[in-house]
């Protein structure tokens, strides 16, 4: 079992990404304000599948790297830090689009496809291969117990914040856009925000000490 101030940093962690506006978020409050919460919560459980793919994949991937060739946890460390940055500048960099500026949609999907575009969605984003890559060797030592139960223990936790935050995003999706629309100086305040507990997540990387 990993110690739970390791535990609390991947917690931290896990949450600056999925409040960081990506593929998953914009589809999901796409679905929500032009088809309703109930394609929403559908889209939703598509992309919750689709996190349970990328740790199945990871956790068999990072078991046999980790274990195989040290030299890589320096590799993915680098990784995560510039990924963090990377993220960081995202979040305030000019002319970055508000989120809840989604163009309007009449078509209707059937639920079945909402599920599959949701699933899609996520097993192809970038962001959640690259944090689980990146992240995953930052919190696991062979002195806490097996590999791959730690992998799965971090996937599970990264799964639950996951699955709670964009529940609700999907069910107050409308009233966020009305908000942010009304109030654009909280869109300022959250950038700032996310850009530094991502560059301090990033240092912390950073300095962290080698197995």
């Amino acid at each position: 079992m990993i110690p739970f101030h390791e535990l609390f940093f991947f917690v931290l962690a896990a949450f600056v990404l999925v409040i960081s506006p990506g593929p998953n978020m914009i589809y999901l409050i796409s679905k929500s304000i032009t088809q309703g919460k109930k394609a929403g919560l559908i889209s939703l459980t598509g992309v919750a599948c689709g996190f349970l793919f990328h740790i199945i994949m990871v956790s068999f991937g990072l078991t046999a790297v980790l274990l195989a060739v040290p030299f890589a946890y320096t590799v993915l460390k680098t990784a995560g830090t510039l990924y963090l940055l990377y993220l960081a500048y995202q979040a305030v960099r000019p002319g970055r689009k508000n989120i809840f500026e989604v163009t309007e949609n009449q078509t209707y999907d059937s639920p079945k496809r909402l599920f599959m575009i949701g699933f899609l969605t996520n097993v192809l984003n970038p962001k959640v291969a690259v944090f689980y890559l990146s992240f995953f060797p930052q919190f696991i030592k062979p002195g806490y117990g097996s590999v791959l139960f730690q992998s799965f223990e971090l996937g599970i936790i990264q799964v639950l914040i996951s699955f709670s935050v964009n529940f609700l995003i999907v069910l107050t999706a409308a009233k966020a856009a009305v908000f942010f629309s009304q109030n654009p100086v909280w869109i300022k305040v959250q950038k700032w925000f996310m850009a530094g507990i991502l560059t301090f997540l990033a240092i912390k990387i950073a300095f962290s000490k080698a197995r």
